[in-house]
């Protein structure tokens, strides 16, 4: 056995085998073989290095110098003949047409077929072994034909050879290419923190206590079984079956694409501002770290409207046998006493509202007055997506581990808080108010309670964002998505009704402390996050530590739904430009990072809470609801339910006519007729929006109309781009567009089956592997 370059002499019959030797291909530029290839000699002739010349066609074993090829072949790996392939040519080789009608030695095409027939190559034999996995196959004695290799070598583009490995995809993964979830755990937990927000817990109590109290629970549970969880289980399991985006994901309905770019849009625009709000959270976090609550009391930022208790203006006192109406100062001069249900008190102001408007966010006026950029804000949004940065340089498979914390210690974190409230004083008054004796079970008679549930469960659940399908579509095909979709929307209802004990206990506690009643000191919002309970937390002993953990939540609250949020983005790049992600995965993430951030640098400057506010009022409200409406009408009433019912039966297994009939109600009239109530309810209760008293300016609000036109206008464009380019008269034109793709369909060729054995790709052709000592060599048939 002789080493040979492949730009040398070759002394053999023309088959590679791996084993030891010197590098190869000397004399083929940049594409050089690794080590361990070598020539093995079979009749010791010479075999012509015109490679050129050589393609498919050509013979597993080349004739020799003598124009006669070899009589017999070698034995196959480790001693076994190799048996012919049925399926690939006469004998499992590659089939092509030669390059060149005349190769050399003269051999004709009868004793190639023959020679086929005695000698397989394990390159072409790879391609026919239906249902074997790459990493079964016997690389380590595996022979190699010279025509696979000039075949791969004629065609430089096709050729590559590379080390990388996406960092999506491991051997393990069902789906090679896209890369599945490491193990069902980090789906949940991925999917949890997705659902389970900052509204969670700085909304949902609010709505509680506003609307009935436990009374609530009645239209909110309701909602979530009508509204919440049919959408929820559809996009689970739309993005399992396709395993792809929420853009790519429409080729189930190419008409609706457009759909699929106002998710991802919207997501943009949300994970624009939902970052300045963990910024928020960071910087109360280091505030924290100090002897005393730097918003615990006046100090020099404050103005003569900041007071920790409420002071009296004037009120109604006896003097002399009369009643007379008087300001505090004349009262207290002269030792009177003020008559019950008489006094007035001044406006003040909370030192930790002062606190969050004065210091944390050093707000403005107006929109119309920007101002500078809040350095600390600033370089704490920096941070923000620093830490996003780093949990998804490598997909998922880096953030499916950290959501084992970002997902699970909020929970520990809220059962300490509980804990701890339920041990003070008036803790029961606030509970209370949130769930107790002032539930108001007619409450339920208003139709703004049932608005308000339905609201709440909608946005809680994330639907409608392009996350669920993004997150679902790394699982693998057979997957349970009916458990899980209904294992995370319970766990994100009961998330909020405990997070609401855990807050309403320290509210509680804090109007005890400041003899006020409950209504007086909740809130919502930026208002319950910021100002109400860090004011509550600062009465508390060790009140650092309280806030630290309270900050330290909310942070790890809002990362896992940002987590979710990029990924959306880098899914639909993903699926948009596989080969480009592939290679440069670690500096699209980053740089989809940086661009947000600089994005994101308005709503760090001293009017920036004003733009976080008029985004979430504008994009993440009517928007959402317009892509919900259209994406349960188009897969339900125009790819049809009971066909979208059959696709989730290939991957959970048969079901009875009675399991589907709840999901039929909900799909075909139920949940439909209730997005559009919601939706028709905003619109016709619209409100310009305002920051508490501040009004916007109208060009604000223009420029709120503007970012939800241009969120949806992609749908129309979508709509009547593809319609453009469909063939035929006008109607067939929309019935083709009403139709899936030719591609559409599982994304792995073993799991499609009868129904899907139609789908083809013809942008995506088969690849064959060739293994090397560093990793694998494709090439396209």
């Amino acid at each position: 056995m002789r080493e040979a370059g492949l730009g040398q002499g070759w002394e053999g019959q023309g088959v590679l085998r791996r084993g030891s030797g010197q590098e190869a291909g000397a004399g083929l530029g940049r594409w050089v073989l690794p080590r361990m290839w070598v020539a093995r000699s079979v009749c010791g002739g010479e075999v012509g290095t015109d490679w050129g010349g050589w393609r498919g066609d050509a013979l597993s074993s080349a004739p020799g110098a003598g124009g006669a090829a070899s009589p017999a072949a070698p034995p196959g790996p480790r001693g076994s003949p190799e048996a012919a392939v049925p399926g690939r040519g006469a004998g499992g080789g590659r089939e092509a047409a030669p390059i060149k009608d005349q190769e050399p030695g003269g051999a004709g095409r009868a004793e190639r077929q023959r020679q086929r027939q005695l000698w397989g190559c394990s390159a072409c034999r790879v391609s026919s072994l239906a249902g074997r996995r790459r990493d079964q196959l016997d690389w380590q004695s595996a022979w190699l034909c010279l025509p696979c290799v000039a075949a791969l070598l004629s065609d430089a583009q096709d050729f590559s050879l590379s080390n990388e490995k996406d960092a999506h995809a491991s051997d393990s993964d069902e789906n090679l290419e896209r890369g599945n979830w490491s193990n069902k755990a980090d789906y949940l937990l991925s999917m949890v923190g997705y659902a389970v927000g900052l509204g969670n817990v700085w909304r949902f109590p609010y709505l509680t206590y506003q609307n009935g109290g436990g009374a609530f629970l009645i239209p909110y549970t309701l909602m979530l079984a009508l509204a919440g969880l049919p959408l929820f289980f559809m996009e689970c399991s739309l993005g399992q079956f396709a395993s792809l985006g929420p853009i790519s994901v429409w080729r189930i309905l190419p008409l609706f694409q457009g759909v699929g770019v106002t998710m991802v849009i919207i997501s943009t625009f949300v994970a624009i501002y939902y970052n300045v709000i963990i910024a928020y959270a960071l910087y109360y976090l280091f505030a924290s770290f100090q002897k005393v609550l730097p918003w615990s009391d006046c100090f020099s930022w404050a103005d003569e409207f900041c007071s920790k208790t409420r002071l009296i203006s004037d009120c109604n006192a006896t003097l002399n046998g009369e009643i007379i109406h008087a300001n505090y100062s004349f009262i207290t001069s002269n030792n009177l006493t003020c008559i019950n249900d008489t006094i007035n008190y001044k406006p003040v102001q909370f030192p930790s509202e002062q606190y969050w408007n004065k210091v944390a966010l050093q707000r403005s006026s107006g929109l119309d007055e920007t101002g500078n950029i809040v350095w600390y804000l600033a370089l704490c949004l920096l941070l923000s997506w620093m830490i996003v940065g780093a949990a998804l340089f490598k997909g998922i498979k880096s953030s499916g581990k950290v959501v084992y914390f970002t997902a699970l210690f909020p929970y520990v974190i809220l059962l300490i808080l509980l804990v701890r409230g339920a041990t003070l004083e008036g803790a029961l008054d606030g509970i209370e108010y949130y769930i107790g004796k002032q539930s108001n079970i007619t409450k339920l008679m208003e139709a703004e309670v049932w608005k308000d549930a339905a609201t709440q469960i909608f946005y809680s659940l994330s639907v409608a964002w392009g996350g669920l399908v993004a997150l679902s579509s790394y699982n693998k095909f057979h997957n349970n998505c009916y458990s899980d979709a209904i294992f995370v929307c319970v766990t994100n209802c009961l998330t909020s009704v405990f997070a609401g004990f855990a807050i309403f206990s320290v509210l509680g506690h804090m109007a005890f402390v400041l003899e006020r009643p409950v209504s007086e000191v909740v809130d919502s919002g930026f208002d319950l996050a910021f100002v109400a309970y860090p004011e509550a937390l600062s009465k508390l002993p060790v009140s650092p530590l309280w806030s630290f953990l309270f900050f330290f939540m909310l942070l790890l609250l809002g990362l896992d739904s940002q987590f979710a949020t990029i990924e959306t983005l880098t899914t639909t790049i993903q699926d948009i430009y596989p080969q480009m992600m592939k290679k440069l995965r670690i500096p699209i993430t980053l740089g989809v990072c940086i661009l947000l951030f600089f994005l994101g640098l308005i709503c760090v400057t001293q009017a920036g809470i004003y733009w976080v506010n008029l985004i979430d009022h504008f994009c993440a409200g009517w928007g959402i609801l317009i892509a919900a409406v259209l994406e349960i009408i188009g897969i339900v009433y125009i790819y049809g339910g009971n066909r979208f019912i059959e696709d989730i039966e290939m991957m959970i297994g048969k079901k009875s006519c009675f399991f589907w009939l709840w999901w039929r109600m909900c799909w075909f009239f139920l949940t439909p007729v209730l997005l559009v109530a919601i939706l028709v309810w905003s619109l016709v209760t619209f409100s310009t929006p305002t920051y508490g008293s501040v009004l916007y300016p109208a060009w604000g609000t223009a420029v709120g109309w503007c970012m939800i036109i241009f969120c949806v206008i992609w749908i129309p464009i979508v709509a009547v781009v593809k319609i453009f380019k469909a063939e035929g008269n006008i109607c067939q034109r929309i019935v083709s567009c009403c139709r899936p793709t030719a591609n559409w369909g599982p994304y792995l060729e073993c799991h499609r089956g009868e129904r899907y054995s139609h789908v083809v790709n013809p942008k995506k052709e088969k690849e064959h592997e060739i293994p090397t000592v560093s990793g694998f060599t494709y090439f396209r048939e």
